[in-house]
């Protein structure tokens, strides 16, 4: 996100996220505790785009291969009201409220739940309180407009903060769990 609060430009753009080795490397570290990704309908067109053949490319780094084979290898959730079907293995579609299907998920076995990208979806569920860590890279611009993450809607949400980690890149890796209410 942008240090005003923007995960998104004004017309969707993301070329302002400054990503590394180093990035990467923080991203294999939460991705090594998932074995699900949450999306919406943007998001998960994005990924489904790239990300399954990232790592048969002839020129793909580390990063891609390592990032594609755990987003292959990972349940898919997407809650969409119009999309049903994928030939992206293991992705499963869910409409409507999401209340009732997480809680029942996270008192099932695996392991964490990672929600990527999917602003719009993220608000419901804080709206729903369903979101009990927040994982948010701070990048080094103002972008003055854009897609919000945070809204109006979902306040307040008590954080207390878990871990803080600098880049080289200026971003800044925050971790924080969700305090009781």
């Amino acid at each position: 996100m942008s240090l005003d609060g923007y995960v998104a430009g004004p017309n969707g753009e993301m070329n302002w996220i400054k990503l590394g080795d180093e990035m990467w490397d923080y991203v294999e570290s939460i991705t090594a505790d998932a074995d699900a990704a949450i999306y919406g309908k943007n998001t998960f067109k994005m990924m489904e785009g790239y990300w399954p053949t990232a790592a048969n490319k002839p020129n793909a780094s580390r990063h891609d291969i390592n990032y594609s084979v755990w987003a292959n290898a990972a349940q898919k959730i997407v809650f969409s009201n119009t999309l049903t079907h994928s030939d992206w293995g293991g992705t499963e579609f869910l409409k409507g409220d999401p209340l009732e299907e997480i809680q029942k998920r996270k008192a099932g076995p695996g392991k964490n739940m990672l929600m990527l990208g999917s602003p719009t979806l993220a608000q419901e569920f804080m709206r729903l309180g369903l979101i009990d860590e927040y994982r948010l890279n701070v990048n080094p611009i103002i972008l003055g407009s854009g897609k919000r993450l945070f809204t109006e809607n979902e306040f307040p949400i008590n954080l207390e903060l878990i871990e803080s980690k600098s880049f080289s890149t200026g971003v800044e890796a925050l971790h924080y769990n969700l305090l009781t209410k």
